[in-house]
């Protein structure tokens, strides 16, 4: 196993990669793969990446050595924004299932079967669920899935048709969390929720590698990035630095720009306030499901990371989210998932407060995951005599769900 050692991001603990771990045993820190990077440094080069197949496994070398359970995930592309000079959209929806979740999914499952596990569990507000539901089809593992009873029905579906085992929950996504803790270990599930074990990090940190890549290894000067449970912008983080490590890049390093929904922000919070780790949010809404994260279990690392970088965190609301849906659909030719949307809504929401980081003095990459959920949208209920809009404006079709959704929260209708 090309693996040295897992790490504790809170403690520095060391512990053993020859067997599965969650996180560590004494203080639940975050664990992280470390490979020897030194060892590696003089053997591999980054011209060594022409020709190598494009996905996320042509970074063999910072992957665990194992056979790999894929279905075609990473290198999708840049695409240079048409409204901003300077400005790349990278487009994640061309991923397997649809969303950047299939490069962590693809490398937890794919050390799953490296371990001999047999049955995989995991909460999920969506997205999640659907790539664990896939890599686990692919590799004979069973999943078990706990999703919030109004996550968007395309992605209950999804995980189902793959054969998985879907639950349905009376509350959010912690609530679902909850049951999979509860249950895990007389079920003899293993936990592969989000930062609840070692490799979903090590999926989506090839995002890194490939804008840095992508861009002809000039690190962008900022990245805006959708945030839930932030393991995108964590594996991103910990790629840049292991690319340093090898000789790939230098220190510089882009601004990170979190952005959450405003009915659920508790990083937007926690940064405004100064403060190293978030508070639970209470009460959360936002039709961008995969956002609606009250708690994400690596907030310390999302918030120093943000810090590090002398970036910053804000929120859109719903209507700047919709709003950002139309505009980049119509402009960009990117019909974007709520929650890849959210990025630029962010980002026009608050441009002035952008504009004083700097972003444009070079590239910057405006979103990651974009295009993932198409079928959230397509999912809302038709436009007829019964639905409150008027036919064909789906403008007011969309907001009038989102009305509809947010009355159902609070338990108006």
């Amino acid at each position: 196993m090309r693996i040295a050692y897992f790490e504790c991001t809170r403690c520095g603990e060391h512990l053993p990669a020859d067997r599965p771990q969650n996180v560590c045993p004494k203080d639940g820190g975050v664990l992280y793969v470390r490979y020897d990077l030194a060892g590696l440094r003089d053997k591999v080069r980054r011209e060594d990446l022409a020709g190598r197949v494009a996905s996320m496994w042509r970074y063999t070398e910072v992957l665990p050595d194992a056979k790999p359970v894929t279905l075609g995930e990473g290198f999708t592309p840049m695409l240079p924004s048409r409204e901003y000079a300077g400005v790349y959209i990278k487009d994640e929806g061309l991923n397997p299932t649809g969303s950047f979740k299939a490069r962590g999914m693809s490398a937890a499952v794919t050390m799953a079967r490296h371990y001999g596990l047999k049955k995989l569990a995991a909460p999920s507000a969506g997205n999640a669920g659907g790539a664990l539901a896939a890599y686990a089809a692919a590799a004979g593992i069973e999943a078990h899935l706990f999703m919030p009873k109004d996550v968007p029905i395309a992605n209950s579906m999804e995980a189902d048709y793959y054969g998985a085992h879907v639950t349905l929950v009376d509350g959010l996504i912690g609530d679902c969390a909850r049951i999979v803790a509860e249950r895990k270990d007389k079920e003899g599930w293993f936990d592969v929720s989000t930062l609840k074990e070692p490799f979903r990090v090590e999926g989506k940190k090839t995002m890194g590698y490939e804008v840095t890549e992508q861009l002809e290894w000039k690190m962008p000067q900022g990245i805006v990035y959708p945030t839930g449970g932030g393991v995108g912008m964590i594996g991103m983080w910990k790629a840049f630095d292991e690319m340093q490590q090898l000789g790939w890049i230098g220190a510089e390093r882009p601004k990170m720009v979190s952005v959450q929904a405003a009915g659920c922000a508790p990083i937007v919070k926690a940064w405004e306030e100064g403060k190293s780790i978030s508070e639970m949010w209470p009460g959360a809404q936002t039709f961008a499901a995969g956002l609606r994260v009250p708690k994400a279990y690596g907030d310390y690392l999302i918030l120093d990371i943000i810090k590090k970088s002398k970036g910053t965190a804000v929120a859109a609301t719903d209507d700047e989210i919709l709003d950002a849906v139309r505009h980049w659909s119509s402009v960009e030719g990117v019909f974007a998932a709520p929650e890849g949307a959210a990025s630029f809504g962010g980002f026009m929401s608050h441009e002035k407060q952008l504009d004083k980081l700097n972003l444009f003095r070079k590239e910057l990459d405006a979103a990651r995951d974009l295009g993932e959920q198409c079928r959230r949208l397509s999912s809302t209920p038709p436009v007829d005599d019964d639905f409150p809009a008027v036919k064909h404006d789906y403008d007011g079709a969309a907001r009038a769900f989102v009305a509809a959704y947010n009355a159902a929260r609070e338990g108006n209708v």
